[in-house]
């Protein structure tokens, strides 16, 4: 069975705000992964020092959700976004990509019996 993998945009998702933080959690009823990519989320989110992003990667790693962030240019939203982006090379739950494939081809490896 073909591994499902979700987009934020097939689900009709997008993050503006911490209240949509929840409807994400829930969409990923049954889903195997979740591809976001950089128009799935407003300024704010992007925006470090808001607290969203972290709080969105808190939820999805307690619920144990891997997720797959594609932003093309780490260093367009700023020093500590890039590394942030960097620091989840490795993390089991939220990785960030510069492209679709990639972030397809790892949330496929993890769903693989």
């Amino acid at each position: 069975m073909a591994a499902q993998i979700k987009t934020a945009s097939e689900l009709g998702l997008a993050l503006r705000q911490a209240s949509d933080i929840p409807e994400v959690i829930g969409a990923l009823y049954g889903a195997d992964g979740l591809i976001l990519t950089e128009a799935d989320f407003s300024e704010e989110f992007l925006n470090l020092k808001t607290g969203l992003l972290g709080e969105l990667f808190q939820k999805l790693v307690t619920y144990r959700l891997p997720t797959a962030v594609i932003v093309p240019d780490f260093g367009a939203h700023g020093a500590r976004f890039s590394e942030l982006a960097h620091e989840h090379a490795r993390h089991p739950q939220v990785r960030f990509f510069k492209t679709e494939e990639e972030a397809r081809k790892w949330l496929e490896h993890l769903a693989a019996p």
